[in-house]
């Protein structure tokens, strides 16, 4: 019996049309809202949606780089990236040790960098497939190229997971401290920097002996990012 229709590909012009499409998607829409994020906060993440379906909640708190404490800000660099700015947005060493990691039988870990962070969290799901690695890589280069250093931590502090349910530094610092992110101690600064590689397992509260060493070595590390005249990485 006959079917009543007959599937047929698309034409050779249309299959041009479409990958012109989804080319000018890939490469539009990043530098568009790249472009747009330069100036203002994002509204949210993927993640932060991710969370609230899982019933997380949501709490965050958008605060300009001047306001969360030059201690958390060197705090989180030397916790999550030393080289944060010196490199274009990728510590190759860093990178090198992880694939090292990942040819030894180990899961592929470490390697990110504050500016892939920032990509990965601004734009994609959690997960550590190449595809979404090799996206992070694509989106850090729109960081680096259209934002300064500055801006790039200002935004990742400002939307890095802290908790369950928390995102960025002045929701974090007022939900575990009860004080404002610009308030923060040297102390309270390396406890919430040690929370960053497993937020929804780790509380600065009550660190046990493993996370209060963690947190001795970033405070320690800590004393010698030196910030620059713009807060960041340069002057201002």
């Amino acid at each position: 019996m006959p079917l009543p229709f007959r599937l047929s590909l698309p034409s050779p012009r249309t299959r041009r049309l479409l990958w012109r499409g989804l080319l000018v998607a890939g490469v539009g829409l990043p530098l568009v809202l790249t472009l747009l994020f330069r100036l203002l906060p994002p509204p949210g993440t993927p993640l932060m949606l991710i969370r609230a379906a899982q019933g997380y909640g949501l709490e965050k708190d958008w605060q300009p780089l001047d306001a969360i404490s030059p201690h958390l800000r060197r705090a989180v660099i030397a916790s999550e990236d030393g080289k944060f700015c010196t490199h274009r947005g990728f510590d190759w060493d860093a990178i090198g040790t992880a694939f090292d990691r990942l040819g030894s039988g180990r899961p592929l870990i470490g390697g990110s960098t504050i500016s892939m962070q920032t990509a990965k969290n601004l734009y994609l799901w959690p997960g550590r497939t190449f595809l979404r690695k090799g996206l992070e890589a694509y989106l850090t280069v729109y960081l680096e190229t259209l934002w300064p250093k500055r801006r790039i931590l200002e935004t990742y502090l400002n939307i890095v997971e802290f908790g369950p349910g928390l995102y960025g530094a002045e929701a974090a610092a007022r939900h575990y401290f009860r004080k404002p992110a610009a308030a923060l101690t040297a102390r309270e600064a390396a406890l919430l920097a040690a929370l960053l590689p497993d937020p929804l397992d780790r509380n600065p509260l009550h660190p046990g002996p493993a996370l209060s060493r963690h947190v001795a070595r970033i405070d320690a590390r800590a004393d010698q990012v030196r910030l620059g005249t713009d807060g960041a990485c340069g002057t201002g």
